[in-house]
């Protein structure tokens, strides 16, 4: 099934879902070209010339790519492969890390997102750990899709523990939300959104979860000296 097959099903995929088929590269540029088309549909009905204007002639074509290529990437290709390494030791304490950039898009009113996440793992003694990078890659993934951070932070706690199988896990998302601070009420850029999950023995001690919330803590004051 590509991407012209059956239009019902591209209706019914929802924003921060990846599609049930894939796109070649092929059906990519097939859907920038559209995307362009309408974009300049859009220009015609706002009265901003695309044809004349040295400014915005190129602007369609420009903005279908980011779309395409960078805001919904993460609809139209896998999740990033997880190397995971021997656990030699049975290394079972807790392990954080962050802060993770992380770059969104509201799907309320395609405004960006951007902050940061962090992570809190408690791996299975005996098991297999991941690479640090791939925390990063995953965020990323998930936030390259039209989103709404209570959404967006499920869909990484859920990828990581289908993935790796933890003991338990803490994912926490901090970031600022342009569609707040950049119209309607106008907030100023220091109003943020918070939010945290918990899986497993994270979720069910208290003592695990505070001790996740110091290290945030400590990661969370480095950024003010960046």
């Amino acid at each position: 099934m590509n991407y012209h097959s059956n239009r019902e099903e591209k209706i019914a995929a929802f924003s921060n879902a990846p599609l049930s088929f894939s796109l070649s590269e092929s059906d990519r540029d097939e859907m920038k070209r559209s995307a362009a088309q309408k974009i300049e549909e859009l220009f015609d009905i706002l009265l901003i010339d695309h044809k004349n204007d040295h400014n915005t002639r190129e602007t369609p074509t420009r903005v279908a790519r980011l779309f395409v290529d960078e805001i919904l990437r993460g609809r139209f290709c896998d999740p990033p492969p997880i190397t995971e390494f021997m656990n030699v030791n049975d290394y079972d304490q807790l392990i954080v890390t962050g802060p993770i950039q992380l770059r969104s898009t509201c799907a309320h009113h395609l405004m960006p997102i951007y902050g940061h996440a962090i992570i809190g793992v408690l791996p299975s003694s005996g098991g297999n750990i991941i690479g640090l990078s791939k925390y990063d890659r995953i965020v990323d993934h998930f936030a390259s899709r039209l989103q709404i951070q209570e959404e967006l932070i499920m869909q990484i706690e859920r990828h990581i523990v289908d993935a790796t199988r933890p003991r338990g896990l803490a994912v926490r998302i901090n970031a600022v939300h342009m569609c707040k601070c950049h119209r309607g009420v106008k907030a100023s850029r220091s109003s943020r959104m918070i939010n945290n999950s918990y899986y497993g023995l994270l979720a069910d001690h208290s003592d695990l979860r505070n001790e996740f919330l110091q290290e945030v803590a400590t990661l969370e004051r480095s950024l003010l000296g960046d």
